[in-house]
């Protein structure tokens, strides 16, 4: 077969499962080696059909445009930092994960954690936890952002009013000079401030890349929580600051350069 039409026949089974395939999945549904896969997704992924997952691909048109260009921004970034946080799961806890194209990676790597119970208002999510057979996955009910393909709103709201947690986490769009996290809406802001609020620990995962950046609203500072995931690339200046706030641990890349490939290392842990 050529390689041509062993990618478009790649995209017709992810489009059929209507979930992540596995590179090793996929090489033996064709008969032919993970590395000729590999070649086969690397092309797929520059001709913006599908999306690398940790160890796999799903088709870009199964999540919203707006999420598809925030998991493709420094996405081996956001990967180390999925891969780091899953350690900090414990066997047997109930955690709830935020929507957020950060927190999507802890969810690929909770495999080894089971058993355990993932809550999450991330439609993303879903199919990705769905796939391990000893995770309990509930979902939050709320409004459907179309957009970024997440439950929120009111409803969400009231639901987590009633429920506690062993563990949250959650993203920011930025972290300002002062510590505090920021994100893009007014209505995302106040559902995280609730998530926050029934966690017997919170967690943040961000990339270096958000120290400093600008967004619309605070829900919270680095002193709500227990420990912020981050990469290694933030200035002293800035670390000085957070460090007063929270304790930091930064995963270390092969590359910490923004969209560069890494490799997760041991994490170094500051307070």
């Amino acid at each position: 077969m050529k390689p041509e039409e062993r990618q478009q026949e790649i995209v017709s089974l992810l489009r059929a499962m209507q979930r992540e395939l596995t590179v090793e999945e996929i090489a033996l549904h064709f008969g032919t080696s993970q590395l000729t896969i590999r070649r086969d997704l690397d092309c797929l992924v520059e001709n913006h059909v599908i999306l690398r997952t940790y160890g796999g691909c799903v088709i870009r048109n199964t999540l919203g445009a707006a999420y598809q260009k925030q998991v493709g921004r420094n996405f081996k970034l956001k990967q180390a930092i999925g891969h780091a946080a899953a350690q900090l799961v414990k066997s047997g806890e109930i955690i709830l994960i935020d929507d957020g194209s950060t927190t999507f990676h802890l969810a690929s790597n909770l495999e080894s954690r089971a058993p355990l119970t993932v809550v999450t208002n991330s439609i993303a999510v879903i199919p990705e936890v769905s796939r391990f057979p000893g995770i309990q996955l509930e979902v939050l009910g709320g409004s459907y952002n179309r957009e970024t393909n997440f439950l929120g709103g009111s409803l969400s709201e009231r639901v987590l009013e009633s429920l506690y947690f062993d563990a949250v986490f959650v993203g920011a769009d930025a972290v300002d000079e002062t510590g505090h996290c920021l994100v893009r809406a007014s209505d995302v802001a106040r559902l995280t401030e609730v998530m926050l609020k029934r966690a017997k620990h919170r967690f943040l995962l961000a990339d270096h890349t958000k120290a400093g950046a600008h967004s619309h609203v605070t829900y919270g500072t680095l002193a709500d929580f227990d420990l912020w995931v981050t990469t290694v690339g933030i200035n002293a200046k800035r670390m000085k600051v957070y460090n007063k706030l929270t304790t930091i641990r930064e995963v270390e890349c092969a590359g910490t350069n923004v969209d560069n490939n890494c490799e997760p290392a041991d994490a170094k842990q500051q307070t």
